[in-house]
């Protein structure tokens, strides 16, 4: 049987034999012309290896404190969007994309962190964030507060509080900020500041009255009152004003106008604890443009009454890209002598594949990879530790054996068994499910390349749901060898504050600190006998001397 293939001439001869058809795929030959044949030849890639190996060779440990912390956290970056995010960043080029090194690639020091909670095998953002931040693991739903907090009982929070490292941090003296593509409410955001038994605890006007009985808050307030944030950069406008307050852009949209019940103004609130420092708020990218670094002690800039709208669809004229927003926030902190903690979140990768909507899941990893290049551009690498990693994946699968340099957002050479084709790019579940009368859609004459386009999926869902695999945790600068192997999340907490000397593990600027494996009682007993030994022998020896 022949079936033809996209975007190339492809025979199959059987279930399991497939031979090309005799005409050859502009594709493929331009893919060739392109890499003028250099890949065929076995020394190209010894000598990609020597190279690669002698840098190995020449690295050294950079053991200095850090004094500032970056830390990069893609919502939902799973391995494969990681993979398909490079491949596309390079088509974007003009480039076959597989051979592309994105700026996240060029970090030394790579591990594995296990995403699952306390309570579920495959976690959330708010567990997770508990863990990479606060360095305790948590239950699903649960912000800031440890295992013994139960999912929406507010009863359950007294006495559960556990802190995170943007407030270790400020407690050392530095200045913090948080950069996020979404409300700045969110689970990754808040688990910097908050401590709530629900992450949906926005503003008073989403929390039972049963919770505020009890004494429980809202994000927002804990937003401007737990931790004194320098930069806090995201959307969520409508969660801080008053309940019918319009928008400033977007007047004439209901679902845009302020939530709260209480009647409080927390922007307005905020201003006011700022009194006597320069204290920026803006909502626009004028405002946000004029906002000097140089003479601005705080920053509050709201771009969206919720999440910021996903890069490709953003308005250049009124909102900054996430490589803007992460710039200004470092230029504001790093005037702090004693360093600085930033946490820059591409938080729409999540909702992008939530909705099933692969194109926009990638664009905005590329968009985030694009920060971390500015990051890296203001930073120095001797005293700025950079951590980039995700707090969870997705059910994303890239499959199919597609040529090299065919689009990321296209379809496999090889057809299936209904002689049809399907996409690279497929996930487990989620909305993309489109079986009517067992048979799924010929997606032959459709376009599968563009923004709105929804990938196939297994299982119907409204929403697709995170999957269970381990995280990529990347790192460069002062002690960046301490993420490697396979960890607990709640690890990357720990590793980055003894780095930087914040926290309770100070040991790291108290002297030289002995690096040595796990001390077992036996081999000191062994030791120490050994030694006693050694000691009596010698008084034994001295005494036949005298």
């Amino acid at each position: 049987m022949r079936a033809r293939c996209d975007s190339c001439c492809y025979e199959q001869t059987s279930k399991h034999t497939h031979t090309f058809m005799p005409q050859r795929s502009v594709l493929i030959l331009l893919t060739e012309i392109t890499a003028g044949f250099e890949e065929e030849n076995p020394e190209f890639w010894r000598s990609q290896a020597k190279k690669t190996l002698q840098s190995a060779l020449d690295r050294k440990l950079n053991t200095n404190v850090a004094k500032n912390i970056l830390f990069f956290l893609g919502d939902g970056m799973g391995i494969t969007t990681y993979t398909a995010a490079r491949i596309l960043k390079g088509q974007l080029q003009n480039q076959s994309g597989e051979e592309t090194v994105m700026t996240m690639d060029t970090f030394p020091n790579v591990g594995l962190a296990k995403t699952y909670s306390v309570d579920f095998q495959i976690s959330d953002s708010a567990a997770t964030a508990t863990a990479y931040l606060c360095g305790v693991k948590t239950n699903l739903n649960v912000i800031g507060l440890s295992g013994a907090a139960r999912n929406g009982i507010c009863k359950t929070q007294k006495g559960n509080e556990v802190t995170s490292i943007l407030k270790w941090a400020k407690d050392a003296g530095k200045s913090v900020g948080i950069v996020t593509s979404t409300r700045v409410q969110h689970a990754t955001p808040a688990t910097t500041y908050a401590h709530s038994a629900s992450r949906k605890w926005y503003s008073d006007a989403d929390m039972p009255a049963s919770a505020k009985v009890d004494g429980c808050t809202d994000i927002s307030s804990q937003l401007i009152r737990n931790t004194d944030i320098d930069v806090i950069i995201g959307g969520g406008r409508k969660y801080m004003t008053p309940q019918g307050t319009k928008d400033p852009e977007y007047p004439r949209d209901y679902a845009s106008r302020g939530k709260r019940k209480d009647g409080r103004n927390l922007i307005n609130e905020w201003q006011t604890l700022k009194i006597g420092k320069v204290a920026h708020y803006v909502w626009n990218k004028t405002d946000f443009d004029a906002v000097d670094p140089e003479n601005t002690d705080y920053l509050m800039a709201l771009f969206e009454p919720g999440d910021l709208r996903f890069e490709v669809e953003r308005d250049p004229r009124m909102d900054p890209s996430i490589t803007k927003t992460t710039e200004k926030a470092i230029r504001i902190l790093q005037k702090n002598p004693k360093g600085f903690f930033l946490l820059v979140e591409g938080g729409r990768i999540d909702q992008a594949h939530h909705k099933g909507r692969a194109y926009m899941a990638l664009h905005e990893t590329v968009a985030l990879d694009n920060a971390i290049a500015k990051g890296l551009e203001l930073t120095k690498e001797a005293e700025t530790l950079t951590v980039v990693m995700a707090d969870h994946s997705h059910p994303l699968t890239f499959n199919g054996f597609p040529f090299r340099g065919q689009s990321i957002l296209g379809k496999s050479p090889l057809w299936a068994t209904d002689m049809m084709p399907y996409t690279t790019l497929m996930y487990g579940n989620g909305p993309g499910h489109k079986i009517v009368n067992g048979k799924r859609p010929d997606v032959r004459n459709v376009t599968t390349k563009g923004k709105d386009y929804l990938q196939l999926a297994a299982v119907p869902l409204q929403s697709t749901t995170h999957s269970g695999e381990d995280v990529a945790v990347l790192a460069r600068g002062p002690m960046a060898h301490l993420f490697q192997g396979v960890q607990e999340q709640s690890y990357i907490a720990h590793a980055m504050a003894y780095a930087a000397c914040v926290g309770d593990d100070l040991r790291h600027c108290q002297g030289p600190v002995l690096h040595s494996t796990t001390i077992d009682n036996n081999n000191v007993a062994s030791a120490s006998s050994a030694l006693l030994s050694s000691v009596l022998s010698a008084l034994l020896a001295l005494k036949v001397l005298i």
